[in-house]
């Protein structure tokens, strides 16, 4: 990609209404453009983070074993009567009437369509277990939304619904999405601490919310230190191996890790005093185990080994995914602007070309993008007739992790060189060398070792 037949309106200027780095960032970076109070646009860049978080959470899902579909944004108010959440559920909801006056609502969560789907089709425990998901706009009428795309009233959200014929089943499907999400973040680049959290709107009797430590954060946190430290790392995960699914998700919840709605001083004052934390978190998402809260009222059951029809338990398990590219920012970014972590940067690395119009520097980076993209990299070519200050200006302010920089005075050497945006550490190298650098940085046209 050439930056210059890229859309990536950047503003030179701070807006004056957005409050927290990320939403400055964003809005600077060309990632988004508001069109009201808590909705936006997803510009070009943005949009390239966004599906780059969604396909790690579709592909970590779809390895766990959970089944890709996609439910509808309206949904018709009956259902929610049935599970008697359409009058609970509070001015968040945006309740919509058709044109025969039958009344419908933007849907804020999917339990109540998902239980209905699964009603008319399964019936016997032969069809257990069973967990769909779905990556959907979601629609939460804030009353204040604000903090860009951190808290806006329209999202897009991965929200998935297992079902199972037992309590002991359901425990192992909520076992799945703790280990499926801990490995989506460390993919992302984000430290997200699983924390003991009351349910919501949402009902429910297991509950954990998904934390990224941030000064911006809106929950206060407690924890032991000790959490920091843990990773998944590149561990092979038996999803069916129950024993030792349990095993990791005690491993990662034993520690102490509360939000402020269920935090207990007397158990946290029992953690030594050198590792306890407080601090402030965003969350990033949230998973239940609810059990026949919804396939009671509504009829959402199957027939057992000797025949009896029983409640399926059920639970869900939901992700931010624009959240998440918010959280991302809060959690990297310096005053020259984003970092982005490898594994959901917009595009691999940055080529900025130091003198446009020089017949060498421009034949060079040409080789560099051709032989990159052939690769299966993506680099975006900066090649605009602009200062170079303001070339590294924008390629740091949109926060790409690596840069090739070409100019005059290297090529007369056969170099290039190679910065990281996260350390500022530069080499000089052979344009053939920065290539398979960052070829090996991002795994891309490696043999497996």
């Amino acid at each position: 990609m050439r930056l210059s037949r890229y859309f990536l309106p950047v503003l030179k200027e701070t807006p004056a209404d957005a409050q927290i780095a990320s939403h400055r960032l964003m809005l600077r970076a060309g990632m988004i453009k508001q069109a009201s109070a808590g909705i936006y646009s997803w510009l070009p860049l943005g949009f390239k983070v966004l599906r780059n978080i969604e396909r790690i959470v579709h592909e970590e899902q779809i390895a766990a074993g959970h089944i890709p579909m996609l439910m509808p944004t309206l949904q018709p108010a009956d259902l929610w009567r049935e599970s008697g959440r359409y009058d609970a559920y509070g001015p968040e909801m945006l309740r919509i009437r058709d044109r025969h006056e039958r009344d419908m609502l933007y849907g804020p969560t999917n339990e109540e369509m998902i239980t209905d789907i699964f009603r008319s089709h399964v019936s016997s425990y032969r069809d257990l277990p069973l967990t769909l998901y779905h990556i959907q706009w979601k629609f939460r009428d804030e009353v204040r939304p604000r903090f860009g795309v951190m808290r806006g009233r329209e999202f897009y959200m991965k929200d998935g619904y297992n079902f199972d014929l037992t309590y002991e089943d359901a425990r192992h499907a909520y076992d799945r999405h703790m280990v499926s999400y801990l490995r989506s973040y460390e993919r992302m680049g984000l430290r997200a601490i699983p924390m003991r959290a009351d349910s919501g709107p949402i009902g429910g009797e297991d509950t954990h919310e998904f934390l990224v430590l941030a000064d911006t954060g809106e929950s206060e946190v407690f924890y032991d230190s000790t959490i920091l430290d843990m990773k998944l790392g590149e561990r092979e995960i038996d999803y069916n191996d129950r024993a030792g699914l349990r095993n990791i998700c005690e491993t990662w919840t034993t520690p102490y890790a509360r939000t402020d709605e269920t935090h207990d001083q007397a158990l946290f004052e029992k953690i030594p005093e050198d590792r306890r934390r407080e601090s402030r978190g965003i969350e990033v998402g949230q998973i239940f185990y609810f059990g026949t809260k919804y396939s009671e009222p509504m009829g959402a059951t199957v027939a057992g080994p000797d025949g009896t029809k029983v409640p399926v338990h059920m639970g869900s398990h939901g992700i931010g995914v624009s959240r998440l590219v918010g959280a991302l920012i809060e959690a990297n970014h310096d005053e020259k602007g984003i970092i982005w972590p490898e594994g959901v940067t917009p595009f691999h690395v940055g080529i900025v070309n130091l003198r446009q119009g020089d017949g060498d520097c421009d034949a060079a980076c040409e080789r560099l993008l051709a032989a990159m993209t052939a690769m299966g990299l993506e680099p975006l070519y900066d090649d605009r007739n602009e200062r170079a200050g303001a070339k590294f200006a924008t390629i740091d302010l949109i926060g790409l992790p690596w840069r090739i920089t070409v100019g005059p005075r290297g090529l007369k050497d056969g170099k290039v060189e190679l910065t990281s945006r996260r350390s500022g550490a530069s080499e000089e190298m052979s344009p053939e060398a920065a290539i398979d650098r960052v070829a090996q940085i991002y795994g891309i046209g490696q043999t497996p070792g």
